[in-house]
């Protein structure tokens, strides 16, 4: 009998597949237990990585620079939480967050954070927050995400490689 641990895929080394764990993080932070039951984002980190290197098939198996890179990106959301979420209300004019979708409002707060703290350009943040609003979110999840960003990065000061 071929357990679920021996059927498990490689790990994958992607940024896409990094920030795709890092919001299915702040997803279940969200629902299933963090912020509801007070668990800090960090330990729903860390129950999300053990089921993940458990063989648990709801997770993409990253490899060590992936999940070090998703770490980065869930603690940064957690420190900088406060100036993201304002830097949003002052781009999305007439919605405020308990209007949006959380799954919208996450990856945003993810690609958000992303923009203003790290050196990654932002094209290639911008489409792998549209690809994971298009899989996780509504049927215009994508294309508020892409309107969203896209002003959010025109207002911001060019970087090299952006």
């Amino acid at each position: 009998m071929t357990r679920r641990r021996d059927r498990a895929q490689p790990p994958v080394g992607t940024r896409r597949a990094a920030r795709e764990f890092a919001f299915r993080v702040l997803f279940e932070a969200e629902r299933g237990g963090g912020a509801s039951t007070g668990m800090p984002l960090s330990a729903v980190f860390t129950r999300a990585e053990g089921a993940m290197r458990e063989g648990d098939d709801t997770f993409t198996p990253l490899n060590e620079e992936a999940l070090a890179f998703a770490r980065q990106l869930v603690e940064g959301l957690d420190t900088h939480r406060a100036e993201v979420d304002e830097q949003l209300r002052r781009t999305i004019r007439g919605w405020d967050f308990g209007q949006m979708a959380q799954t919208d409002l996450n990856v945003l707060r993810l690609a958000t954070y992303e923009l203003l703290h790290t050196d990654e350009p932002h094209p290639p943040v911008i489409e792998s927050a549209v690809r994971i609003a298009r899989k996780f979110g509504g049927e215009d999840s994508g294309r508020f995400v892409n309107g969203v960003l896209g002003g959010l990065s025109r207002s911001l000061p060019e970087r090299p490689g952006t």
